[in-house]
């Protein structure tokens, strides 16, 4: 809520304000003007002086609305911009200057009520003076102070929000702060000590009364006084109760806020925030759990990013278990798969049809390798690394890698098809699959890594790939695969061949 100069004049927290020093002016002067008179010789209550508390109710609510609108509630008018640095100070604290123009009211009332008015009718002693002045001031004003400061904050937390976007009230540097611990100091000093101290010190002025008077003014004596304490504790039991509820949801709503916040996240909302509404040790805790939710958004946000890179079964298993990534020697099978007459299509095709054609491609043989749990180390031009095995481990990663090998066949030949129907060319391509122990490592510099494979089976799968082109099959696996199979596979077992870099045979069967 931003106020506009025309707008103010029907604040509610103008409002309540003006209310609440209204009941206790009309309290204060009840008491101590009927109950414990303000000992000025000569003083009575007569409509003069019922008038000049009007009159000096009014200025002081003048005055007060003058400062309210020069310091209270902020304004459009004077920051049109909610973001001002001046205008989030001045929001924060609204509480402690409402508060503060209060305290100065009652000050001013006391010098009204104890020094000037008594100078007006002549009654005038200062020691009478200082009496009315502490009374009024101290007393009352206190009272009626913490009642404001505490029903503005309460009233105040609906709208903060709205200069407080992000929650960030500790970022506010100059506002004053006031504790838990503070709080509850401050209930048990109104609630406790001070209506104590007042009808003890009601008591000691009647049993003074009583001893300086006439045998026959006592049962009046007696019955004010009565009436008195009557009169005190049904104001101060009201002051209890009211100041121990303002408190007590000063401290338990922001608290259930937080515990409706952790029950949405609990049920999957992770956009979810607490409002913070104050800038005590309840705050903190607000603030504490939407920066703690800011981290489960951002480790959602890696998660789902990782997840494009490796299937949600690896993602999950490598941020659960915490999977090393410094280095494992782990048996692997590795595929690799390579696009047929690359060079002259790209030559023969405009770049932009190359690129959507080729990254169609690339998506169509990731999907087939993640279906089975693979990982695709890398691209390489119209190269596919992937490995299956690692970084989670994969038990049956020999016959998911050849699964996925197949997929790829299956997949490639209905792009073909729906290419075939445009008229556009056939694309070929050859994989090769090898299994054996290899170095699954994160390597690069400290500003940049990639995980990658390091070994002999890495270098004979690609071999292997290779071979795809001299003995006219798509997909070639190599005998140290098939010997870990444990799924039937329809294969074709080719005459042992020599790859280059290796002096031993190689045995590759292709697969039907």
């Amino acid at each position: 809520m931003t106020a506009t100069r025309r707008g103010f004049w029907r604040s509610p927290i103008l409002h309540m304000v003006g209310f609440g020093n209204l009941f206790g002016a009309v309290v204060t002067f009840t008491y101590f003007t009927f109950f414990e008179p303000m000992d000025h010789p000569g003083s009575v209550t007569t409509g003069a002086h019922i008038a000049f508390f009007v009159v000096g109710y009014s200025a002081l609510a003048a005055l007060a609305i003058v400062l309210s609108r020069r310091w209270g509630v902020p304004s459009t008018d004077e920051y049109p911009d909610l973001t001002d640095p001046a205008l989030r100070r001045r929001a924060l604290a609204l509480p402690f200057t409402m508060a503060g123009i209060t305290a100065l009211g009652w000050v001013l009332a006391g010098l009204l009520w104890g020094v000037l008015w008594p100078a007006l009718n002549g009654t005038l002693e200062w020691p009478s003076a200082r009496r009315a002045m502490f009374r009024i001031s101290v007393v009352g004003g206190s009272i009626t102070t913490a009642f404001t400061f505490f029903n503005v904050e309460r009233t105040w937390r609906r709208y903060l929000p709205a200069y407080f976007p992000e929650g960030d009230l500790s970022a506010v540097t100059g506002v004053p702060r006031l504790g838990v611990r503070r709080r509850l100091a401050m209930v048990f000093l109104f609630v406790g000590l001070l209506p104590t101290f007042i009808m003890g010190r009601r008591a000691y002025r009647a049993v003074k009364e009583i001893a300086a008077a006439q045998p026959s003014d006592v049962p009046a004596l007696l019955d004010n006084m009565v009436i008195a304490i009557v009169f005190l504790v049904a104001v101060g039991a009201l002051t209890a109760i009211g100041l121990a509820a303002y408190v007590s949801r000063s401290v338990s709503e922001p608290l259930r806020d937080v515990e409706a916040a952790m029950e949405r996240v609990g049920r999957g909302d992770l956009d979810t925030r607490a409002p913070v509404v104050s800038n005590d040790e309840i705050g903190a805790v607000a603030e504490g759990f939407n920066r703690m939710m800011a981290g489960l958004r951002e480790r959602e946000r890696i998660r789902e990013t990782f997840g494009k890179y490796v299937s949600p079964e690896v993602r999950d298993e490598i941020l659960a278990s915490g999977t090393r990534l410094e280095g494992q020697v782990r048996e692997v099978t590795i595929l690799f798969s390579d696009l047929r007459d690359f060079t002259p299509w790209v030559e023969s095709h405009p770049p932009a049809e190359v690129v959507r054609d080729i990254n169609q491609y690339f998506t169509l043989m990731e999907g087939a390798i993640r279906a089975h749990g693979g990982l695709v180390v890398q691209f390489i031009g119209d190269e596919i690394e992937a490995v299956f095995g690692a970084p989670a481990a994969d038990p049956h990663h020999p016959d998911h890698a050849v699964q996925a090998g197949i997929e790829m066949r299956r997949r490639l030949e209905e792009w073909n098809e729906s290419r075939r129907r445009t008229g556009a060319v056939m694309l070929r391509h050859g994989i090769g699959i090898h299994t054996g122990e290899v170095l699954a490592a994160s390597i690069g510099s400290p500003e940049r890594l990639s995980y990658a494979l390091v070994g002999d089976p890495v270098n004979l799968a690609s071999r292997i790939q290779g071979l795809t082109k001299e003995v006219g099959g798509d997909l070639l696996v190599s005998g140290e695969t098939v010997r870990r199979l444990k799924e039937p596979v329809t294969l074709e077992a080719l005459p042992a061949v020599r790859v280059k870099g290796r002096l031993s045979e190689v045995e590759v069967y292709k697969c039907l």
